[in-house]
């Protein structure tokens, strides 16, 4: 059986890391799959879990908005208010990586998925670890997204680092993604 870890317990937040753990996580709506972005390794353990290609590339979830500074600096003004107005919160916005990124997460894009949760696991596990975590949802590819820890289980069993206790958010949908640059929606929430 995959272990239910709390945020806090040293095995989730610093051994898995070691290990290429992944792991998965409450977001606003449903379960998502994370890891050490900057990890080859671990993000390929996570494709590989998920049944995912690496060319649709990945999200990455922050605490605080100062966790994507590198990214976002040489946004202009209006954008990167326009980040600091919706965020912490469920919008998730493609922002152009400069190829300041390695490919594992990029995919064959331009633009990088990027979102500072407000949900208070993901502020929690991205200030202790005071980085950036992937989060993909919690499925294998074309499979509805896990809205319960006993449907991560099913999919995933040992597979898995372990799974973080907390609840789902309230959103009924994943967060909505639009691209910055042009506004268009990539995924509306309603």
């Amino acid at each position: 059986m995959t272990p239910i870890l709390s945020w806090r317990d040293q095995h989730l937040t610093h051994q898995s890391f070691a290990e290429q753990g992944v792991f998965a996580y409450p977001t606003e709506a449903v379960y998502g799959l994370g890891c050490d972005p900057w990890d080859c390794v671990a993000v390929s353990n996570l494709l590989a879990i998920k049944q995912r290609s690496w060319e649709k590339g990945l999200i990455l979830v922050a605490a605080h908005i100062d966790q994507f500074d590198f990214l976002i600096k040489n946004l202009t003004p209006k954008m990167r208010a326009t980040l600091n107005k919706t965020w912490p919160g469920p919008i998730t916005w493609l922002v152009p990586h400069q190829n300041l990124l390695p490919i594992w997460l990029t995919g064959k894009h331009p633009t990088i998925a990027l979102r500072v949760s407000a949900h208070p696991v993901i502020q929690a596990l991205c200030s202790h670890l005071n980085q950036p975590l992937i989060s993909t949802s919690a499925n294998l590819s074309g499979m509805p997204a896990a809205k319960h820890r006993l449907q991560v289980q099913k999919y995933f069993g040992k597979q898995l680092t372990g799974i973080v206790s907390g609840q789902l958010g309230k959103l009924k949908n994943p967060t909505e993604i639009q691209d910055l640059m042009t506004r268009a929606y990539i995924r509306k929430t309603h």
